[in-house]
């Protein structure tokens, strides 16, 4: 299934004002693009359930570690469920304050699940993990294969 235009675009702005947000430092302005209820999962595997406990984690990253750090973001695909059920993949990573840009040891890649909450994309599940190589064992085992 593919989604319209218009809904492209606005899934595509959804993750343009998130970022803006994030850049602000607005811990309430970026768990505004979330559902009420939705789940966030960290990099390192934090799960956060519902927007007031996504809210009040970012507020103290934004207030700490992250002060002053600018969101980074690439939408690889976007992929309709149904007319209001979008998942979306994106990479990226957070460029610290005193970084001239984000480290790509930092690269991470996140999976979206959004949904139309009267007439607005929103999302409702985040899944964050950094992009690493293999371990060392796996990729002599993938070489001595060939």
């Amino acid at each position: 299934m593919t989604g319209s235009k218009e809904d492209m675009e606005a899934i595509t702005l959804l993750f343009m004002q998130a970022a803006q947000a994030w850049d602000e430092g607005n811990g309430g302005r970026y768990a505004s693009f979330f559902t009420e209820d939705c789940d966030y999962v960290t990099f390192d595997g934090h799960h956060l359930r519902g927007n007031a406990e996504h809210e009040t984690f970012h507020h103290k990253l934004f207030a700490g570690f992250l002060k002053g750090s600018k969101l980074v973001g690439t939408i690889k695909s976007i992929r309709f469920i149904n007319p209001d059920v979008a998942i979306v993949h994106q990479t990226g990573g957070v460029q610290l304050r005193f970084q001239k840009r984000f480290s790509k040891a930092r690269l991470s890649i996140n999976t979206n699940v959004l949904v139309r909450e009267q007439g607005l994309w929103k999302i409702s599940a985040f899944h964050n993990c950094r992009i690493q190589k293999p371990p060392f064992i796996f990729r002599w085992i993938e070489f001595f294969k060939n």
